[in-house]
């Protein structure tokens, strides 16, 4: 593990010049800016050890494959330049045969299935230069048609282990889908694996939907409808697609909710009498908490990871900017101060950034900033990005982006927090609003 820590740490300065490094115990690195070689590793095809395991023992090994190139920080190398072979899971392994090709981590596995539709992947993963085992070998037990989860599993070990990052592959998106030309588009939600795998959908596109948001666990989505002509907040049950409507005064307008870390409590933005602020709502008695009280608009509310404080965005400087409040409401502080609007923010899951959109000078931006406003940093830039979500694991960070013209339609992206690796997320259609899930249990 050291020799795989070190050849990092010596790939993250030269890269960087910016490493954090514990002084005590094993080397802990944080990425911070630049462009980092990615680290070359090594995956033959699982072995599969029953007849049945056969296909899904290569179909696993290329998915967790694809979740660690895709980080940007991981190169596979082609199966083409093996010297050695695995074709055991007990086999000793040949050092020496993967150093001669430059793999730094070698990983191996193996799928048993028991034909009634069961199945069980085991794993391992080699520091090569070190020739150690890098940690203990772990089994995941599930169905096959969970095959995809247990190698998104897998990487998440493998990726963890490695970087001394939290794991975020075993996750799934909520997003707006949507179909059809800009004057004329169709929208429902849908919900997918975190690499675009997996679409279900949750509701039809028979009227708009917006601003989809996970609970905590992961088991329910607040999102905002106008199926009766006026937006209104549903709250919906992901397993049974059961859903009903939050229970608010007559005559006002909801939008824009978000869960409590709790998961007992939504804040959101309510319209009344021509004024928007910030409400809390139970989500279980439907007793109504007014936060804010102003003649500007505050929207986009996202709870710290504790709780105990709110950011969202607000007018009532002029134009749109950051703001921090108490939970319960009270005296809010302005964070952001730079040139141009801000909006969208969303607390990280590590409590330490927030994410948001900033439009300036005709262009919008995907950035983040500290809790104090400091370290701007602007991720992204185009004719629009917007609608920031984090992973679980506050490394990566998901968003809208929209082209230009009459024809333009909304995708997904995603980029690393130290603006690296930018990348589409595979969708049908467009997409839009996406809300990243908690790591599933």
């Amino acid at each position: 593990m050291r020799a795989i820590l070190i050849f990092l740490a010596m790939v993250f300065s030269l890269a960087i010049g910016s490493v954090a490094v514990a002084q005590d115990g094993p080397l802990r690195l944080r990425i911070t800016d630049g462009v980092i070689e990615p680290m070359p590793f090594a995956i033959p095809a699982f072995q599969a050890e029953s007849a049945a395991a056969g296909q899904l023992a290569g179909d696993i090994s290329r998915v967790v494959a694809a979740d660690l190139t895709g980080t940007g920080l991981f190169r596979e190398i082609s199966p083409d330049a093996f010297i050695s072979t695995v074709s055991n899971f007990a086999s000793p392994v040949q050092y020496a045969d993967w150093k001669a090709i430059n793999a730094q981590a070698l990983i191996t596995g193996a799928v048993n299935a028991d034909g009634q539709g069961n199945i069980t992947v085991k794993f391992r993963v080699y520091d090569v230069f070190s020739g150690a085992e890098l940690g203990k070998g772990l089994q995941f037990a599930g169905t096959a048609q969970g095959w995809r989860r247990m190698a998104h599993k897998v990487a998440d070990e493998v990726y963890s282990r490695i970087t001394g990052e939290g794991k975020y592959f075993d996750s799934r998106v909520v997003f707006v889908s949507e179909t059809g030309p800009k004057n004329d588009r169709k929208k429902r939600l849908g919900i997918m694996d975190y690499d675009g795998a997996n679409v279900q959908y949750l509701t039809d596109s028979s009227a708009i939907v917006l601003a989809p948001r996970f609970s905590p666990d992961g088991n329910q989505v607040l999102y905002t409808s106008y199926e009766t002509g006026f937006p209104r907040i549903y709250v919906l049950d992901v397993n049974n697609v059961g859903r009903r409507a939050i229970d608010l005064p007559s005559g006002t307008m909801s939008f824009a909710p978000r869960f409590a870390p709790d998961g007992q409590t939504a804040v959101f933005s309510l319209t009344t009498g021509g004024n928007t602020d910030l409400y809390t709502v139970n989500l279980a008695s439907g007793a109504l908490t007014r936060l804010t009280s102003a003649p500007s608009i505050e929207t986009a509310p996202s709870y710290s990871p504790d709780g105990s404080r709110i950011v969202f965005e607000s007018d009532r400087s002029g134009n749109q900017q950051l703001y921090v409040m108490p939970a319960g409401g009270g005296d809010a502080t302005r964070i952001s101060f730079g040139a141009g609007r801000y909006g969208t923010p969303v607390w990280s899951p590590r409590g330490d950034l927030v994410a948001f959109t900033k439009q300036n000078r005709g262009r919008f931006h995907i950035g983040v900033m500290r809790l104090d406003g400091s370290e701007e940093r602007l991720l992204t830039a185009s004719f629009l990005d917007e609608g920031p979500t984090w992973s679980p694991n506050g490394r990566v960070i998901m968003f809208t982006r929209e082209t230009q013209g009459a024809q333009g339609a909304p995708s997904l992206y995603s980029v690393d927090i130290s603006g690296r690796n930018l990348k589409p997320i595979r969708t049908d259609g467009g997409a839009s609003d996406p809300s990243w899930s908690p790591l599933q249990r």
